[in-house]
């Protein structure tokens, strides 16, 4: 059964898009937890970053510049931002598919509460 990521990817479901090539997406989270909250997401399905292959080493690291420009996009690289993948249940996984948060846009506080 798809991923609701998947799902997105495909255009079975409607997503706010601000990136796309043949590895990534990235949209806007529909729940943001600042005012620039952008979920980076490759296209092939990784549950998680404990099912990475050596061999996605280069999607990966696509991600982070992917990530990285779209920071400059939003006018957020200057004032910083942070980048978090969440693995399984204890760190808040929603969606069992490898993604990066993309969030700034204002002070974020400390990193664990």
């Amino acid at each position: 059964m798809p991923t609701l990521f998947e799902r997105i990817i495909a255009g079975e479901i409607p997503g706010n898009f601000v990136y796309r090539d043949d590895r990534v997406v990235a949209f806007r989270d529909i729940r943001p937890r600042a005012p620039t909250h952008i979920l980076i997401v490759p296209i092939k399905p990784i549950p998680t970053a404990n099912e990475i292959a050596d061999d996605d080493a280069a999607l990966v690291g696509h991600m982070f510049t992917v990530a990285r420009d779209l920071a400059k996009q939003e006018g957020i690289e200057k004032d910083g931002y942070r980048l978090i993948i969440n693995v399984n249940d204890h760190a808040g996984m929603e969606v069992p598919h490898l993604h990066l948060h993309l969030i700034g846009g204002r002070p974020l506080g400390a990193m664990v509460g």
